[in-house]
């Protein structure tokens, strides 16, 4: 099992038929090995992808597994009829049987935008990329108003990771601001976001993670230090309680948990899938 092949293929990135595939995966405990074959949207590139997977089946003595999100039908004929993996057809699985179902027929368009110069849901996401970039680690407090959701959180916390995977992912314009050592001081959050306080979602993290993290970042400083960081997460959670800030722990949580989180918190209205 260790030494078997997935194929992830598709007419666009293979960002989808990837994430598709990997959900599935996961159920299963064994680590193949990853090959993602995009843009195949020919006949010629399908054949090529096909003398792949079938030189891999030889090698392997076992069938590649195959997930693909092909769009177009004489391109997903040859994979069908030549493959010797095991085909996973995410379109005929789901999309046919939904339009038999809904009594319409799909766009059976590739990836998520057909046209990106035309699409207004693409340009919506870079700006909210360009967004979060500039609001990124309290860089800038300007337009704070534009913001979808703003975190908040000690440094090392998961605030930027978090923020562009909100703005890519789901086109939300989401800002970060870092809780230092002044803003305990203070016993109060940053000025500038009082005003905003109903958007602000906290992230915090368990000292001893935090600790780690940092070592990486700057090892044998007072930053990483375990009792400053255990001073700065207490700190920051008092902080949060205060205001009445909602947060949730990132110590053993993926960004996909993370962001999911704080959409069911705050629900902003300009959210896209």
């Amino acid at each position: 099992m260790t030494h078997r092949s997935v194929f992830f293929i598709s007419d666009g990135t293979g960002i989808t038929a990837e994430t598709f595939g990997n959900a599935i995966l996961a159920q299963f405990e064994f680590k193949p090995r990853h090959v993602r074959l995009p843009f195949i949207d020919t006949v010629d590139k399908a054949h090529q992808a096909v003398r792949q997977i079938n030189h891999t089946a030889e090698i392997e003595g076992q069938k590649p597994i195959v997930f693909t999100t092909l769009v177009d039908m004489e391109v997903l004929g040859v994979i069908k009829e030549s493959c010797q993996g095991m085909l996973l057809d995410m379109f005929s699985t789901f999309v046919n049987p939904l339009e038999e179902e809904l009594g319409i027929k799909s766009h059976h368009r590739v990836g998520r935008f057909s046209d990106v110069s035309k699409s207004q849901q693409y340009h919506d996401r870079i700006e909210a990329i360009n967004y979060s970039l500039a609001h990124d680690d309290g860089q800038l407090n300007r337009d704070l108003s534009l913001a979808d959701v703003i975190l908040v959180g000690v440094s090392r916390s998961g605030k930027t990771p978090t923020s562009l995977y909100l703005a890519m992912q789901h086109g939300l314009k989401a800002a970060n601001y870092p809780l230092i050592p002044e803003d305990f001081e203070r016993k109060q959050l940053p000025p500038a976001l009082k005003a905003h306080i109903a958007k602000v979602f906290g992230l915090t993290i368990h000292p001893e993670r935090l600790s780690e993290i940092r070592h990486e970042r700057r090892p044998e400083s007072k930053y990483a230090d375990l009792a400053n960081c255990r001073m700065e997460v207490a700190q920051a959670e008092s902080m949060m309680r205060r205001e009445g800030i909602r947060w949730l722990s990132t110590t053993t949580k993926s960004i996909e948990e993370i962001a999911t989180t704080i959409l069911q918190e705050i629900r902003p209205q300009s959210l896209t899938y």
